[in-house]
């Protein structure tokens, strides 16, 4: 199988040696390196040719570098259900950057693309309708970067008074706890809340 992969990985390669940066086949996975402006290039190749038949999108989604000048890898897995094969695909994108839609090639990518929007703030050019998918209309912020709080920067409730539902600032009601992950075996070198309640030699 690792044969394999290497083989396929190559003729991608030679086939589209503009578009393709590397590849690599790591625990029977091949993953190939493509720059982002030929991406639509790149899928229409996997699809269209015999040696590859990737006919199958099986998902869209991204990875945040927020140290990183390119910020995201933005990752495609495809599926050839005739050569019994998968690619992974990734581009890296700066913050800034506009990544072209394969919505024209695989039409199952609005979604996808969608989410990935929603979720890191990617934008495609090119997609026929480019909203949020999961979060509400006025989200703010884009839930899956790393920067984002994880409490978010508002809290929903129902209004008894008002008879609606109403978007308040988060207001934490406690401090967040803090884990010093000590093995339970070596014993805690402060007292614990409670504990100095405890009666001596109890």
């Amino acid at each position: 199988m690792s044969d394999a992969l290497h083989e396929l990985g190559g003729l991608i390669e030679t086939r589209n040696p503009d578009a393709v940066r590397g590849f690599d086949v790591a625990n029977g996975e091949l993953t190939v390196r493509v720059s982002v402006a030929h991406i639509v290039a790149v899928i229409e190749f996997l699809k269209a040719n015999s040696a590859c038949g990737f006919s199958t999108l099986v998902d869209i989604t991204a990875i945040d570098y927020p140290t990183r000048e390119k910020r995201f890898d933005m990752v495609y897995h495809l599926l050839s259900m005739y050569q019994n094969h998968r690619v992974r695909i990734k581009c890296a994108v700066r913050e800034d950057q506009i990544v072209p839609s394969i919505v024209s090639v695989h039409p199952s990518a609005n979604w996808f693309e969608r989410e990935v929007f929603d979720m890191y703030g990617i934008l495609f050019s090119g997609h026929p309708d480019l909203r949020r998918l999961l979060t509400d209309y006025g989200f703010q912020g884009h839930p899956l970067r790393k920067d984002f709080p994880t409490t978010g920067y508002v809290e929903v409730r129902y209004d008894e008074v008002a008879k609606r539902v109403v978007y308040e600032p988060v207001q934490l009601v406690q401090e967040y706890r803090q884990f010093d992950f000590m093995s339970p075996w070596e014993g805690a070198e402060y007292i614990l809340p409670g504990d100095e309640n405890a009666k001596e030699g109890a």
